[in-house]
This record gives structure tokens, sequence and C-alpha cells, in this order.
């Protein structure tokens, strides 16, 4: 049996008349004779709509209730695409997260999906049916409905193919693909035809908005190839799947941005064993999202200088948890906004000398000025001032040809 899953996203089912295209793209694949397993997510804002509700009855809304809540977004949506499938003259219907069951773990607002019973979708698939599934859901031990955090959707629709073995996950979106660097920030950005999952998720926890990161890792971590299309157009997406199936002659495969960064930096602090973790801890416990660090040792071995990026909302939190930190002594504190950091990011680095100092010389030759650095075996990362951004954006994309035809 030939499965294939296909998810809409929130802005593909986001109207009456884009539910009416989705269920032709549907038809189009049935024609086919593939058997499709549809998930779809909740039409765009209703989501967003139905969480201002719980902020109105109360701000310390119940998190079980909230699953149930937020849920129902889903559940509108399916039944409308099952509908209109019906109305073309097709056999479909829409399951719930229960239904089925898709089970998960306890927690609420952030569960994991443990198991996918296949039994009844396998029969409805047997007799001709499309199984329309409610995406970023699924059901706990005491039978509690939860649901699965952000990019659940897609999370929901690669579990779904590991558990059914599907031939193809194809996510469909309001983008034609993963490009280059961000299509709206710089007009020579260029679809990427094929990409593996470790250059997505380094592109995807960098700022590329296409999928979540912990979908992509799902994918890696069960081998699940996914295609990302653009629901609106009929032009090839992106295949990310794993490094041994590209042939790609390209160095840095694309360039990522982040803009809403804040730079801190602890000046003189008193070095000794434990040091760094007595000053992430606190912030880790406070949901502070760290992300580069540079530590730089005196002369002496006494005393340390740290800095470290955080998101730019966080800062005044990070500030007073900092100053109100007893187990730790510095000397000077300094906070700066208006930092941005940008990745190249390839799997080509790997095994090609120079790409380090080729990124560094092309921004010194724009005079832009770097603050921190980091990097990984397939990615370089520097911190910059904010207003270098465009700028270094167009140099670094040039330096590595990322606007030729891919």
């Amino acid at each position: 049996m030939k499965i294939v899953i296909l998810k809409f996203g929130g802005t593909s089912v986001g109207s009456i008349e884009r539910i009416k295209n989705v269920a032709k793209i549907i038809n189009a694949y049935h024609k086919k004779r593939y058997k499709l397993i549809v998930v779809s997510s909740a039409m765009s804002g209703v989501t967003n709509d139905l969480i201002s509700k719980s902020k109105q009855i109360s701000d310390n809304f119940s998190s079980s209730e909230y699953d149930v809540l937020v849920s129902t977004g889903e559940q509108v949506a399916c039944s409308l695409i099952a509908a209109r499938l019906i109305h073309l003259g097709l056999k479909s219907r829409s399951w719930l997260s229960w239904q089925i069951p898709i089970m998960t773990t306890s927690l609420h607002k952030n569960a994991k999906i443990n198991a996918i019973y296949k039994r009844k979708i396998l029969n409805y698939l047997k007799k001709g049916g499309i199984p329309i599934v409610t995406g970023f859901q699924g059901v706990n031990e005491n039978e509690r409905v939860t649901t699965i955090g952000r990019g659940g959707s897609d999370a929901s629709a690669i579990m779904l193919a590991k558990f059914f073995k599907a031939e193809r996950c194809v996510i469909y979106t309001d983008v034609e693909g993963v490009y280059t660097t961000d299509p709206n920030k710089l007009k020579k950005a260029k679809k990427i035809k094929v990409i593996s999952y470790e250059e997505m998720l380094e592109m995807a926890s960098l700022g590329a908005k296409v999928m979540q990161p912990v979908s992509i890792q799902d994918a890696r971590l069960n081998r699940i190839d996914i295609e990302v299309k653009s629901t609106f157009t009929k032009k090839s997406g992106t295949l990310i799947t794993k490094r041994s199936n590209i042939i790609n002659n390209k160095i840095i495969t694309g360039i990522s941005l982040t803009q809403n960064d804040s730079k801190i930096s602890l000046i003189g602090v008193k070095d000794k064993p434990g040091v760094a973790a007595s000053i992430f801890k606190p912030l880790s416990k406070n949901l502070v999202n760290v992300d580069m660090v540079v530590q730089n040792i005196s002369a002496n071995g006494k005393e340390t200088d740290l800095t470290f990026t955080i998101k730019t909302e966080d800062l005044n939190k990070t500030k007073k948890i900092i100053q109100s930190n007893k187990n730790i002594k510095f000397r000077k504190l300094i906070l700066k906004k208006n930092v941005s950091k940008i990745s190249v990011i390839g799997v080509g680095m790997i095994t090609t000398p120079g790409v380090t100092f080729r990124m560094f010389q092309t921004l010194a030759n724009k005079k832009i000025n770097i603050q921190v650095i980091s990097t990984s075996e397939i990615k370089i990362s520097v911190l910059i001032d904010k207003r270098d951004t465009k700028k270094a954006l167009i140099a670094l994309h040039k330096e590595f040809k990322l606007h030729n035809k891919r």
C-alpha cells in the first residue's frame, strides 16, 4: 500500500476558498491512486483567537482545559476539508486524535507522541477512504486531550509517516520551499531543491520559519523524507532528506539571520569552578534561552569576562536575575540591544578549508565588525550590529555564489 501523508498549514486552509483549493490538491493525489492520510492545522488566526479567549477567562487558565480549547481549531478545519471531499464525490471523514488514537505523554501544552494505533485508519484506507486527521493534538493515558506544542501539526504528520511507513510526507505551506535566505529580505534568494536534515535544522534554529526545529529533528531521527511545497502554486518544492542522498557542489547551502537579539557581557567575573553554571542555572529556570557564549580568562587566571546572547524580550528579566544572583561576583554588567546574528550553513564546509576566512574577510571588506563568533561542524555564526545586517547578507550571499541558479 503506497501511503502518502499530506499536511496543510494554517494559511493553506485560511478561508473557505483555500479549503476548496486544498480539496482539489488532495483529489489530484487520489487520481494517481495513492492512499492518502491528510493532516490539517487550524485555519490561520483561529488558534490565536482561542488563546486570547483563554486569557480573558483567567490569567491562570487550566492547562488541561487549554488543550481541549485550542485543539478545536483543527477539528473545524478537518471537518470542512472532509465535507468538501465528500462534495466532490470522494469517501472521506475527519478523525480526531482520540478516535485513532494518537497516544502522547501526559504533559499538557507540549506533549510528545508515543504511539499511533493504525488498525482503524488502515481499514478505512483499504475501503477507499481519505482520513483527515487533526494535527497538533493527541490523547494521554488519562484520556485527556493533549497538544503537541509549536509546529505540532508538522510533528503529527511526520509521526504518522513513521508509524504508517509512508512513501512520502508533503508539507504544504504558503512558501514554495526552503530558500538560500529569507526572500523577503533579499530578492536574489534562490529556492533550494534538496537540503539535508542537518542543514535544515540549523537554518530553522537560526531563524528560517518554514518548519519548527523539533519537527525536523523528528524527521531526521526517523529518516522521514519531507517535501515542502506551496499550496498556491504547482511549482516543485524543497526535499529535506539525509545527507547521503544529496549530490551538491555547493559549499554553503544557505544563510540565516535573526534580528531580535541582545548581548550580555559580565566583566571581571571571579573565576572559580562552577561559575558559568551559577550564571546560567537561574536563567534556565526562568526559561531564558541563552544562545552564543564566549568566555575569556584573564592572564592571571583569577577573572573571566563572559559574553552571551539572548532574545531582546528577555533582556529586562535577565538583567534582574543576574543582579539578584548572590552566587556570582563581577565588576561590570554591559547590556547591548540592536545586534543581529548572521549564520552561513552548509555540509560542504566540513571538507572545504577557508570558509571561515572567506566569511570574515567578506565582512571586513564591508567594514562590518564581528562582536561574537560561534561555530559548529556545518555552521558559522557571527554577531554584528543590527544596522549592518542587510549589507552583510548581500555580501555573503554573493561571496558564496548563492544567487546563482541552483
